[in-house]
Formats: C-alpha cells, sequence, structure tokens
C-alpha cells in the first residue's frame, strides 16, 4: 500500500515571501509559517506553543504570494513534507524540512494585518466586494482564483 505525505496548516506569515525566478522563469516563495496551540497543562495553566515552518511555493503559487501576501496574514495551506541536506560553505551537512505547497487559501486581507482601508484583489486586479476566501492551487488557470464559496456569509454574519 502506497503511504501518504499529507500536510493541512492554518498560520500566519512570519515574513513577507521571498520570490527570486530560475531559468525559464520559474517562481519560487519561501517564507516561514507559524502555527500556534493552546492547551493546559498538568496544573490547569493555559500554555501556547508554536511551531515554525518552512513554506517553498512553486510557479503559479509563488507568483500568487509575490502579488498577495505580507507578513502576518493567515493562511490555509496544503502540501508535501520534504526534507533536504547540502554541505555549507565550512563543509558541514546541513538538513532542512520544508512544506511544498500545493494548495493556498488566503483567510485574511493585506489590510487587515497593515490596518490599512482598502479591499483584496483578485488576480484580474478587481476589488472583491466581500470577505470571500481565495483558494489558489499549483494547477490554477492564469487569468483568475477559484472562488470556493461564492454564496458564503462574512465570518461576522456566523452566529458563534
Amino acid at each position: 500500500m502506497p503511504g501518504v505525505n499529507k500536510v493541512i496548516l492554518i498560520g500566519n506569515l512570519g515574513k513577507d515571501p521571498e520570490v527570486r525566478y530560475l531559468e525559464g522563469g520559474i517562481a519560487v516563495a519561501n517564507f516561514p509559517i507559524a502555527t500556534t496551540e493552546n492547551f493546559k497543562d498538568k496544573n490547569g495553566n493555559k500554555n501556547e506553543q508554536t511551531e515554525w515552518h518552512q513554506v517553498v511555493l512553486w510557479r503559479r503559487l509563488a507568483e500568487v504570494a509575490e502579488k498577495y501576501l505580507r507578513k502576518g496574514q493567515m493562511v490555509y495551506l496544503e502540501g508535501k513534507i520534504r526534507s533536504r541536506s547540502w554541505d555549507d560553505k565550512d563543509g558541514n551537512k546541513r538538513y532542512t524540512t520544508e512544506i511544498f505547497g500545493d494548495v493556498l487559501t488566503i483567510l485574511s486581507r493585506k489590510d487587515e494585518t497593515a490596518n490599512q482601508p482598502s479591499r483584496p484583489t483578485n488576480t484580474n486586479g478587481q476589488q472583491n466586494s466581500n470577505n470571500q476566501e481565495t483558494t489558489y492551487t499549483e494547477n490554477s488557470q492564469q487569468n483568475g482564483p477559484i472562488d470556493t464559496a461564492p454564496n458564503a456569509k462574512s465570518p461576522d454574519d456566523l452566529p458563534f
């Protein structure tokens, strides 16, 4: 039976994405995402534990990250865990584990993190008139986002 390598994260960007372009114009974005868990210890004290995850996005998703993501924004990310190693300039073996993203949903707008009065725009440069989340996938078409919740209510309208 084949194995499963699937990661789902909801967290906040630790810094703006760093995007570079490889030969042939292929975009690669790198940025950290913080996920935080709240729990009580054996004495009933509330504790918080934050984990940092290094994210890598390729091609279309990297371009979306460059255009729309900023430090502090909350995102939903699906992807795979990848590990790699290399020799640093001193000849030491280095290892890293990264999340290679396949699906990206922007859960908060840029202006929510910067307290600026503006609305999010889609990839066509048109303003969205509501608080819908926008999902991008590695296979997204170049002409715009995938609207996954056309009739969704604003989070402020939910009864809980």
